[in-house]
């Protein structure tokens, strides 16, 4: 598309690169935090060209990925229940339980599994099957989430008594904080994700930079928006800088979406969530208020699933970590495939296992 070229032009790509060159002369560790951005370094194989002093860290920016295994079993086990219609995004059909199920398996074993472009398109299937509970498993962060306050608000305003959600939804800066002070886990700089800052604005990300002394940019998934998020993060660093810097001005305003923060506010709380691969962190999730339980799955089905569900053989968690990248993975290429996903990292096109075994990323 037009827009888009100025943001692929190779004499702009060019001309970041040099500028990064010659600013990255001492070792530093980056992690991006987005699945969009993850594919796009990967796509356009950023990494290839950036020099060596600086590394890639491909943090927990996928939220198919980082759903924890409990929620899966427990989709699965709820997909089961008689007069059930489970609806979900294509990526989470296909994210396999510690013992091998998968929504896409039950589905082919003639359970009534959709998948849906919009969460707004269960209201009709709930509209249509008032003899059925309706259940969709709302997946995100701070991006997707305003989408689900919608949802809700829909339910209510039309009284619809047979639908529910089974929540999985995370907060970044949370996440963040929660890996800056893992002493396993190596990060100096942080490129934050724009589609998330559009949401929340930029001054939980200020707040987060002083927290951590930690350079931040707000960055795009262009070519060009990555490098010059890259050069913005070297910069401040080279300089003892600690701030977060908007590098994605064109879409990211200061403050944010208001409405949607509002919303978010109105329907969901913080809690202690558990993510894939990485542990429970401290008010990293979002739940249901109280007063809207009624609407939370987990609620309406009783489940036997364990909190303590047995871990898959992904090593997921360290690549996030930023201690093997997905290639140095025992399992990697081998025993998983996107065919074959052991891991949802794997699943997702926005995974790091997943980009890097499409684009023979090193």
């Amino acid at each position: 598309m037009w827009y888009e070229q100025p943001f692929r032009n190779s004499g702009n790509l060019t001309i970041l690169l040099r500028a990064i060159r010659k600013i990255a002369t001492f070792p530093i560790h980056i992690m991006e935090v987005c699945g969009g951005q993850t594919y796009a370094l990967s796509r356009y194989r950023i990494e290839d060209l950036l020099p060596e002093t600086i590394q890639m860290i491909h943090g927990p920016g996928c939220p198919v990925c980082v759903t924890a295994e409990e929620t899966v079993a427990r989709a699965i086990e709820i997909a089961r229940f008689p007069g059930t219609i489970f609806c979900t995004f294509g990526d989470m059909m296909r994210v396999p339980s510690a013992e091998g199920w998968s929504l896409q398996r039950l589905k082919a074993e003639g359970k009534d599994i959709r998948m849906l472009y919009s969460p707004l398109d269960a209201l009709e299937i709930a509209r249509e099957n008032p003899g059925k509970e309706v259940v969709f498993l709302a997946i995100g962060f701070e991006t997707t989430t305003p989408i689900y306050t919608l949802l809700l608000q829909e339910i209510i305003d039309r009284a619809i008594s047979n639908l529910s959600l089974l929540t999985s939804l995370f907060t970044i800066p949370a996440a963040v904080s929660f890996l800056a002070r893992d002493p396993e886990c190596q990060i100096e700089c942080l490129l934050a994700a724009g589609h998330v800052c559009s949401i929340t604005g930029i001054k939980v990300y200020e707040r987060l930079s002083h927290e951590l002394n930690m350079p931040i940019a707000i960055t795009g998934f262009e070519p060009a928006d990555l490098l010059y998020g890259i050069y913005r993060v070297i910069q401040l660093k080279a300089q003892g800088k600690n701030t977060a810097v908007n590098a994605y001005r064109r879409a990211v305003p200061e403050r944010g979406n208001e409405i949607a923060q509002a919303a978010t506010n109105r329907f969901f709380m913080p809690y202690d969530a558990h993510w894939r691969g990485l542990g429970t962190i401290p008010a990293g999730g979002l739940k249901l208020r109280p007063e809207y339980e009624q609407y939370d799955a987990r609620n309406r089905f009783p489940c036997n699933v364990k909190p303590d569900i047995r871990p898959s053989m992904c090593h997921a968690g360290e690549i996030m970590k930023g201690k093997i990248s997905p290639r140095e993975c025992p399992l990697f290429g081998s025993r998983c495939t996107p065919d074959t996903p052991l891991g949802a990292s794997m699943v997702s096109s926005e995974g790091a296992c997943a980009a890097f075994y499409r684009y023979n990323t090193n």
